[in-house]
């Protein structure tokens, strides 16, 4: 299911939990009804309100804090790529081969990245393109330095290239997310059993539906963001691909 199907399936479990209670309260007796039951299912629900209010705090901070790791390595992979072509340019022009395998590697993580078909998923896996970057690294270590700067140079190049492969790894590990799912169900039912004690407790007319149809959209947006920042290559908040789109004009000058 969809980031957007998931959140509106919760408006709706809010929105019937809220019907529910007000149903409830044409048809339970006066005496379930009184300042003391009220006053106990008050403090229950408080309760479950400052839980819920702390797991759904905890699911946006790490769903936010996962889609700004994945955008810091996403920056630090383009700024790499960049410094590596950059030293290969500093080599000489005996690199141009292994600049034009290095173009055809990063194209092809671009294309496996962002797709230009939005009804393909992004895929990060380094071994969808492990090919090009081995014919990369066999341009490389192929090179005969003459001098000891451009023995510094290949050196460089070469390190650059491991840190490009570590990044693109760790990356890959961690495009999975960070929502708990048991988190966001456990949220969920105790989202349902507050709307269905506001409506409990409630005479229906405009003013009370109102009230009841925003607090269910709050809530169902809330979780929308949270599903949105955990898939951070597809969606509504996408990463850009600026950085790369930069990367691979700086390997044509």
């Amino acid at each position: 299911m969809s980031a957007l199907e998931i959140a509106l399936l919760v408006f709706l479990c809010c929105c019937g939990a809220a019907l529910a209670g007000l149903v409830l309260h044409s048809k339970l007796p006066d005496n379930h009804l009184d300042g003391d039951s009220k006053d106990a299912v008050k403090l229950v629900m408080g309760l479950i309100a400052t839980l819920a209010a702390l797991v759904l705090g905890l699911l946006i901070a790490s769903a936010k804090t996962s889609y700004d790791t994945q955008a810091a390595e996403m920056q630090q992979l383009a700024a790499s790529i960049m410094q590596l072509d950059r030293m290969l340019v500093l080599y000489g022009p005996e690199t141009r081969e292994a600049r034009d395998a290095l173009k055809q590697a990063v194209t092809e993580v671009h294309q496996k990245i962002w797709p230009a078909s939005n009804s393909q998923p992004a895929n990060l896996d380094p071994s969808l393109n492990r090919n090009q970057a081995d014919i990369f690294y066999e341009k490389l270590e192929s090179l005969s330095p003459k001098t000891e700067a451009q023995r510094n140079a290949q050196n460089a190049a070469l390190q650059l290239g491991t840190t490009l492969a570590q990044t693109r790894m760790l990356m890959f590990e961690q495009v999975n997310g960070s929502i708990a799912w048991p988190f966001l169900m456990i949220l969920v039912f105790w989202v349902s059993v507050l709307f269905l004690g506001f409506g409990l407790f409630a005479r229906f007319h405009i003013t009370i539906a109102v009230a009841l149809i925003v607090g269910a959209l709050s809530v169902s947006s809330a979780v929308f963001l949270i599903l949105e920042l955990n898939t951070p290559y597809q969606g509504m908040m996408q990463l850009s691909d600026a950085a790369f789109r930069n990367a691979l004009s700086h390997i044509d000058r």
